[in-house]
């Protein structure tokens, strides 16, 4: 179902008052007991293990403030403990050893155990439970505990299994109350070993949490944390300039230079560990070579962060960050329209009789990300391609995705807080992975052999010679880094996160 298109500001203003009037009042920014944050999407499932939600990446802010990962990770993306205080192979990488915490509590008072830690493991690696990332967990079993420590054998070798534990699905759950109430008990009345505590959920409205005095990390500023569901960025702005929300983020940059700049707000950013990019479908005009070149060849992406982002981006021409293990500089695919229109004449596409496809997008989502379709369906048009923008919800672009049905072209912005190349590259495009698009016996040969490489060099390299590939072909259009526009009040601090989190726990007051 296509999204309505709210373009008015008095609309999107109206709306944005709605989203106020539906949280009660004490929610609402007033004191230093209270941090309110109006976050751009909505919460679909509480269970942070299963389904389409599972694995999108802007929720997760949500899920780290209420449940504890396996392993947990700094705002630089390092890694440090969380349940687990100690991880690890053994020499020959055929068993993996663990450590639990014995100072974690379950929000109903209850201990953490090493128990829930095995079956919250046993589970996600189950098929039948719906873990979308059950092909990680499924890789090691047999567990035996001992005190507080597992072990488990290796199944099959997984090189970036304990990456994936801060990551993704990588949520402990506890096993006793969720074997009591059952999963439509668990949506009702949710229980983690976070920092949080859930009090209140109005679903597409907000979600009340209250500090876990419990907690066995650092003791967070504030008492109570209201996540208000404010999907329209005007809306968001409106928020924060108000006084209605302590902290907004995703807004168009030029909307982030002017509120940084205003009495009473401040405002950080840093580049981030999600990229924009275009997935490009195995389906009709997208099965020529020279039609997916040319699109590629045919975007400027200096000038879009230039001019749409406001210099808030970083080019980049592979599924790697600079962040990430396997970024190569070496790899590029230039900004060169003229050859883009001599491979579409090589097709028989011209100016004046164009290739068609539709490219999907959504609006407002990320900042200025249907003002950048919109830019590239112009620059596609001066060399021969007319591309149809159809807008949509986040969700469907999941839906769509899982079913292989998206348009010939659709934009989407990957989060890889692990920074590795298997998490990017290798999930994007790989065809058998439920979260690829494009589906070719070539590429497939090449990425195969790396989920099990124990070499880590030989793998890392083998990701790099993967995504020179890529290029080469255009299977896939990397477009950009982004970086993150967070707005707050003044009087906090908050810490920007390369994962893209905005995580209230790590909100401080100022003293």
């Amino acid at each position: 179902m296509k999204k309505l298109l709210r373009t008015a500001l008095a609309t999107a203003l109206l709306a944005g008052a709605v989203a106020v009037a539906a949280v009660p009042g004490d929610a609402r920014a007033a004191d230093d007991k209270t941090l309110t944050i109006a976050y751009n999407v909505n919460l679909p499932s509480w269970d942070p293990t299963v389904g389409l939600s599972a694995v999108n990446p802007t929720i997760q802010s949500i899920y780290k403030s209420v449940f504890d990962t396996y392993i947990d990770q700094n705002p630089d993306l390092s890694f440090k403990p969380g349940i687990l205080t100690e991880w690890g192979w053994n020499e020959d990488k055929t068993k993996v050893h663990m450590t639990v915490r014995d100072d974690a509590f379950w929000h109903d008072g209850s201990k953490v155990t090493p128990e829930d830690v095995v079956w919250s493991l046993e589970r996600a690696g189950n098929p039948d439970t719906g873990n979308p990332i059950q092909f990680v967990w499924g890789k090691i079993g047999n567990f035996q505990i001992d005190g507080n420590k597992i072990t488990a054998d290796v199944k099959e070798f997984e090189p970036t299994l304990f990456k994936w534990m801060a990551f993704l699905t990588g949520f402990v759950l506890p096993k006793a109350y969720y074997e009591k109430v059952g999963a439509e008990g668990f949506e009702k009345a949710p229980i983690g070993s976070g920092p949080y505590m859930v009090e209140e959920f109005q679903p597409n409205g907000f979600v009340r949490l209250k500090r876990f005095d419990k907690y066995w990390g650092p003791k967070p500023d504030f008492e109570t944390v209201v996540f208000k569901f404010v999907p329209d960025a005007t809306s968001r702005v409106a928020e924060v300039e108000s006084g209605s929300a302590d902290i907004t983020l995703e807004i168009p940059y030029e909307q982030f230079d002017r509120l940084k700049e205003k009495e009473g707000l401040e405002g950080v950013s840093t580049p981030v560990s999600d990229i924009g990019m275009i997935f490009l479908n195995d389906v009709g005009p997208m099965e020529d070579p020279n039609v997916r070149k040319a699109a590629a060849l045919a975007i400027n992406k200096k000038a879009i962060v230039d001019r749409l982002l406001r210099g808030y981006g970083v080019p980049i021409d592979t599924l790697q960050a600079p962040e990430y293990a396997a970024f190569d500089a070496g790899t590029s695919v230039p900004y060169d329209p003229e050859k883009a229109k001599e491979l579409l004449a090589a097709s028989g596409y011209s100016k004046d009789n164009p290739v068609k496809f539709t490219i999907q997008t959504t609006r407002g989502f990320k900042p200025k990300d249907y003002e950048m379709i919109q830019a590239i369906v112009g620059m596609w048009r001066n060399v021969g391609i007319e591309a149809d923008i159809e807008v949509y919800e986040i969700a469907k672009h999941y839906e769509l995705r899982a079913q292989d049905t998206l348009a010939p072209a659709a934009f989407y912005n990957w989060g890889n807080a692990i920074g590795d190349p298997a998490t990017s590259t290798g999930f994007a495009m790989f065809g058998p992975s439920p979260h690829s698009t494009w589906d070719t016996d070539d590429l497939d040969a090449m990425i195969g052999p790396l989920w099990g490489e124990t070499d880590e060099a030989k793998r890392i390299e083998g990701y790099k010679a993967v995504d020179r590939y890529i290029a080469e072909n255009a299977y896939v259009i990397p477009l950009l880094q982004y970086v993150q526009p967070i707005v707050h009040r003044d009087g906090i601090t908050v810490t920007p996160h390369v994962a893209n989190f905005v995580l209230p726990q790590n909100v401080k007051l100022d003293m």
